[in-house]
């Protein structure tokens, strides 16, 4: 494994002192050292380091990034290839027996859960799921309940289905967005981008609740909403 001289690199090419790069993702400059030499972090340092880096695991595991060019690795750090998805995003689905995608239903309980579950295929196929014929077959769909009134007239409890957005660049101004955060988890919303392209800011439909910004690096997962199940 290259995650040792990987993460020693990375932290010089950014340079980061010990210190700032242990306290950014939230372990001691000791352990990071420890990283740094030969002791392996566990899975969930493992996924800080890359959320940090914006890199899949895999390359942040088994690449020596140190052997890159410098136009390689200009290309792989760059932020619009995290915002496109060019980086590894890993979406769990479940299919029907032909193969076909099925569109999974996360309700206002199962939306607690969601943030901690979405990227784990077992959690995904106890989710409830159906099809819609005349979806168009390409595109990955979600169904979620509305929970709350910031999104009139669509009310609490309706169903909305969403189609997956792999490209974050490509989000419209004043079209509405499921978007799954760190710290929100999952937030039905009107999207604006902010420039340069680090923040989304997320508007509700009902005046009373106030705007509020989202930096990019928090985001996990967006879909664009398409049509509503009342």
């Amino acid at each position: 494994m290259s995650v040792h001289s990987n993460l020693k690199f990375l932290r010089k090419k950014k340079s980061l002192t010990q210190e700032t790069l242990a306290q950014a993702v939230g372990v001691s400059r000791s352990k990071l050292a420890g990283y740094e030499r030969n002791i392996t972090p566990p899975l969930e340092v493992l996924l800080l380091f890359a959320d940090y880096f914006k890199l899949s695991l895999d390359v942040l595991v088994r690449e020596d990034l140190s052997s890159y060019t410098e136009y390689k690795l200009r290309e792989l750090l760059e932020t619009d290839h995290f915002l496109r998805g060019r980086n590894l995003r890993i979406l769990s689905t479940t299919v029907d027996a032909s193969g076909r995608e099925l569109i999974e239903v996360v309700s206002q309980r199962a939306k607690a859960s969601y943030l901690a579950g979405f990227a784990d295929p077992e959690f995904i196929s106890d989710l409830p799921r159906f099809s819609l014929p005349f979806l168009p077959s390409n595109k990955k769909y979600r169904v979620f309940q509305v929970d709350g009134d910031s999104m009139l007239p669509i009310a609490d409890g309706a169903w909305i289905v969403c189609e997956y957005v792999e490209d974050w660049t490509r989000l419209k101004d004043g079209d509405r967005y499921v978007i799954v955060t760190e710290q929100d988890g999952v937030t039905f919303k009107i999207g604006y981008k902010r420039h340069p392209q680090q923040q989304i800011l997320l508007c509700s439909a009902n005046p009373i609740y106030p705007p509020f910004e989202v930096d990019f690096e928090q985001v996990r997962e967006v879909w664009k909403y398409r049509l509503c199940i009342s």
